[in-house]
C-alpha cells in the first residue's frame, strides 16, 4: 500500500481541482486529438471544425440552439419525494443531489421550456448528462409528464434532447417505474394529435433507450452518438464475439433503420422546423366531409303481362264405348 493512502481526507481536497465551469482557452477535441481555441468552439455549437466531432453540449445552449433568437420561457417542474429508499454507497444520495445540483445549477436532470422554432410553438425537454449522468429518476418522469401536459395544453408539439445513461440506481425500483410513466406522457401527446420528435445526442442507453427515446414519430440522431440499451463492451463480453466497426453509434442505426436521420448541429433548427410544419399540417387538416350521397330512386320493376293460361283440354267424361257396343 503507497504511503499516499493514507493522507487524511482533509488533505487530500486542499489539492483536488476544483470543479468548477471557468472558461479555458484551448479545448482537445476527444475525436481527433486537435487543439480548437474556444471562442471558435463556441461559435460552431461545440462541433470540431476538423473532424466534425460533436461534444457535449448543455441545456441552456442546447435550447438557446433550436428557439427562435434563442428565447424561451422555463416550464416549472413538480419536486418529487427527495431520497425515499434513503440509499447510501460511498455518499449520501441527498449529498450526491446538492453536489450536482450546484455543479449543473439544475434541480435534477431534465429541463423543460417553451419558445419558438420559425414561429410555431414548441415544448422543449433536454436532459443533462452532466447531472448524475442523465438518470432517469422520479424527478425526470415528472419533468416528462409536466412537459407532455404543457404540450396537449398549448396544442404544439413535443421534442425532447435524450441523454442518459439509464434508470437511476439510487431509486431502485422507483425509477424503474418512470418508464411507463413517461411512456404514458408520450401517449398523451400522441392521442392529442400532436407531433412528438426525439434527437437522440450522445449517450442515450439504458432504460431510456427502451421507453421514450424510441417512440417518437421520427426519430433524429446527432453524428457519432452512442445509441443502445447495453452497452458495446458489455456485450462483447457476454456473446464472446468482436462487433463490427460503428456498432451503436448513430450511423449504424440509421442504417439498420433504427435512426430516421442523422442531423448536425448546424442544421438541426431546420430540420426541425420543416418536420414540425409537416407533421403539424398533417394532423390539423381536417378530413374532406363529402356530402351525403342521394339514394337514387329505385327504379320500379316494369310490369310484366298477365301471360294467358293455356285452355284446359276439354275431355269427355263419358266412357268411350266401343263400335261393337254402339
Amino acid at each position: 500500500m503507497s504511503w499516499l493512502s493514507n493522507i487524511p481526507p482533509g488533505i487530500k481536497n486542499i489539492f483536488k481541482p476544483k470543479d468548477d465551469n471557468s472558461d479555458t482557452l484551448w479545448t482537445k477535441c476527444p475525436g481527433c486529438g486537435e487543439m480548437i481555441f474556444q471562442r471558435d468552439l463556441d461559435a460552431a455549437h461545440q462541433v470540431c471544425p476538423s473532424c466534425d466531432h460533436h461534444l457535449a453540449i448543455g441545456p441552456g445552449e442546447r435550447l438557446a440552439l433550436i428557439f427562435d433568437n434563442g428565447d424561451y420561457q422555463d416550464i416549472e417542474l413538480p419536486d418529487p419525494v427527495t431520497d425515499p429508499l434513503k440509499f447510501r454507497d460511498e455518499k449520501r444520495y441527498t449529498d450526491r443531489l446538492k453536489e450536482n445540483r450546484r455543479k449543473t445549477g439544475q434541480h435534477d436532470a431534465m429541463r423543460a421550456a417553451y419558445g419558438t422554432i420559425d414561429g410555431v410553438g414548441v415544448v422543449a425537454a433536454v436532459q443533462n448528462f452532466r447531472f448524475m449522468g442523465g438518470s432517469m429518476g422520479m424527478a425526470l418522469g415528472e419533468a416528462m409528464l409536466k412537459a407532455a401536459e404543457t404540450a396537449v395544453e398549448k396544442r404544439a408539439p413535443l421534442v425532447v434532447f435524450a441523454a442518459s445513461g439509464g434508470a437511476r440506481m439510487q431509486e431502485g425500483i422507483l425509477s424503474l417505474m418512470q418508464m411507463p410513466r413517461t411512456t404514458i406522457a408520450v401517449q398523451m401527446v400522441k392521442e392529442a394529435g400532436l407531433p412528438y420528435i426525439v434527437v437522440l445526442t450522445n449517450p442515450t442507453t439504458g432504460g431510456v433507450t427502451a421507453s421514450y427515446a424510441m417512440l417518437g414519430d421520427v426519430n433524429l440522431a446527432e453524428p457519432g452518438a452512442l445509441i443502445g440499451f447495453a452497452g458495446p463492451r458489455v456485450i462483447e463480453q457476454t456473446i464472446r464475439e468482436k462487433l463490427p466497426d460503428g456498432f451503436q453509434r448513430a450511423e449504424f442505426l440509421l442504417e439498420k433503420g433504427m435512426v430516421d436521420m442523422v442531423v448536425g448541429r448546424s442544421q438541426l433548427k431546420s430540420t426541425l422546423s420543416k418536420l414540425i410544419r409537416v407533421l403539424m399540417k398533417e394532423r390539423r387538416q381536417a378530413p374532406v366531409s363529402l356530402p351525403a350521397a342521394t339514394p337514387a330512386p329505385k327504379a320500379e320493376p316494369a310490369a310484366i303481362p298477365a301471360q294467358k293460361k293455356p285452355a284446359a283440354k276439354k275431355t269427355d267424361d263419358a266412357p268411350k264405348l266401343d263400335k261393337a257396343a254402339e
